[in-house]
């Protein structure tokens, strides 16, 4: 186990130094996204509010899926989930 926790923490360290923008992309990026990416940047202000859109999209789909995941607050007895709990499946 601490072989691969080894393996999979030298991967990511290493693959940031690997995933960096060359030269070229570098200049081409505009300043926020320099040394991020390859390719084009973003062609315009339209770009920019469908990458944060996105953003603000899977937060909350995040933060939502560890709430009810943590705290479900489902309190029925008719409820799916307690077939399976009493069923013992």
């Amino acid at each position: 186990m601490k072989k691969i926790a080894f393996i999979f923490i030298s991967i990511f360290f290493l693959g940031q130094q690997i995933a960096k923008a060359c030269d070229v992309c570098k200049k081409n990026q505009p300043e926020v996204l320099q040394d991020v990416t390859h390719g084009p940047g973003p062609s315009g202000t339209l770009d920019y509010f469908i990458t944060w859109g996105a953003v603000v999209i899977v937060g909350i789909t995040l933060f939502l899926s560890l709430k009810y995941l943590i705290k479900p607050k489902e309190n029925d007895p008719d409820h799916i989930k307690n077939i399976v709990k009493n069923e013992g499946f």
